[in-house]
C-alpha cells in the first residue's frame, strides 16, 4: 500500500483543535499549518499552548492562536464557545482530541469521573455549542481500544462498578464511537451537510499517560510507547486524513496494518457495540441530561 501523507493545500480553512499542545494534537495543528491551515490551539493551559505554538507553521503569519479550554469541566467548555460565537467566525472542522488515560479515581467540576468527562462529555458539548459555526466536519478521536469498552448508562460515574482507570478510558473511547456515528446520523436527518467522522492513532508516542499515578501506566507511557509506538505525527497523519480528505460521514479512519497499531490512514474497524444504534440513542440522552445541551440543528 503506497502511504498517504499527500496532505491537500488548506489555504482558507480554519480548525479548531482541543488538546494542541503536545502529542497528536500539537502534530496534527503541525501537518495543517505546514499547508496553510488556521489553527485555533484550544487546550487547558495557556502557557504550555503559547510555547508550542511557536512551532506550528504560520505561527509567524497570525495564522495560529491559542485559547483556554478544559474540556473536563463544563464551564469552561461554556466560557470557550461564548467567544468563539460572540467572534462569530466560522469553523471549517472541529477536532476533538483532547484525552486521558490511566487516571485514579477523579471527578471532574461537575463530579463526572475523569476519563469520562475529558474523553467524551466535554467534547459532546464543545460539539453542540460550536456546530452553529462548523461548516464542513467534526472529527473525533477515539481509540482501537474501544473495542473492550463496556457502557452502563446508569453507572457513568463508577460509583457502584469497581473503579479502574482502563476500563474508564475503554468506556470513554467507545462513547467517542457512539456519539461519531449518531451525530452524523442525526446531521444527515437534518439536512445538514456537515460531517461527523472518527479517527484513532493507533500506537503512537504521546504524553496521554502524563496525568496517571500508576506506575507500570507511567512507565509504558514514559518508555514503552516510545520503543514500539510509531511517531506521533504518523499517529496525527489519521486524524488529518479524517479531517481533510474527502470521506463520508461516519469513517473511521486508522492505521491500516492489520491490527492497526501501525501504519498509514486507511478505513479502521468498529466493534459491533460502537455500531449498535439504540445504545447510541440512549448514549445521546444521557448526555443531553448530563449537559443540557443537544443538537442546534433544526
Amino acid at each position: 500500500m503506497r502511504p498517504w501523507t499527500q496532505v491537500p493545500a488548506q489555504s482558507g480553512r480554519r480548525f479548531v483543535i482541543t488538546g494542541a499542545n503536545s502529542g497528536l494534537g500539537l502534530e496534527t495543528a503541525r501537518i495543517l499549518g505546514s499547508r496553510g491551515a488556521e489553527i485555533v490551539m484550544a487546550c487547558r493551559s495557556v502557557e504550555k499552548a503559547e510555547a508550542a505554538a511557536r512551532t506550528v507553521p504560520g505561527v509567524d503569519k497570525g495564522r495560529v492562536t491559542v485559547r483556554r479550554l478544559d474540556v473536563s469541566d463544563l464551564g469552561s467548555v461554556r466560557a470557550f464557545v461564548g467567544e468563539m460565537v460572540a467572534e462569530g467566525r466560522p469553523v471549517d472542522v472541529l477536532v476533538n482530541n483532547a484525552g486521558v488515560l490511566g487516571l485514579p479515581l477523579r471527578r471532574s467540576a461537575e463530579g463526572i469521573e475523569m476519563h469520562f468527562a475529558t474523553n467524551y462529555l466535554g467534547p459532546y458539548a464543545l460539539t453542540m455549542g460550536l456546530l452553529p459555526l462548523v461548516g464542513d466536519r467534526v472529527v473525533t478521536v477515539s481509540s482501537r481500544e474501544h473495542r473492550s469498552g463496556r457502557i452502563d448508562l446508569d453507572d457513568l460515574g463508577w460509583e457502584r462498578r469497581p473503579y479502574g482507570a482502563f476500563p474508564a478510558y475503554a468506556q470513554s473511547k467507545l462513547a467517542d464511537l457512539l456519539f461519531m456515528g449518531e451525530l452524523d446520523r442525526r446531521l444527515r436527518a437534518a439536512g445538514s451537510s456537515v460531517r461527523s467522522v472518527g479517527a484513532h492513532p493507533g500506537a503512537s508516542a504521546t504524553h496521554i499517560t502524563s496525568g496517571t499515578t500508576n506506575r507500570v501506566y507511567a512507565f509504558i507511557g514514559h518508555y514503552g510507547s516510545r520503543l514500539v509506538s510509531m511517531p506521533a505525527w504518523r499517529g496525527a497523519l489519521c486524524t488529518v486524513h479524517a479531517a481533510t480528505m474527502d470521506v463520508a460521514g461516519g469513517a473511521y479512519i486508522g492505521p491500516h496494518g492489520r491490527t492497526e497499531l501501525w501504519g498509514w490512514p486507511s478505513e479502521a474497524r468498529m466493534s459491533l457495540l460502537a455500531r449498535d444504534e439504540v445504545l447510541a440513542r440512549s448514549l445521546w440522552q444521557r448526555s443531553v441530561e448530563l449537559t443540557g445541551l443537544d443538537l442546534p440543528v433544526s
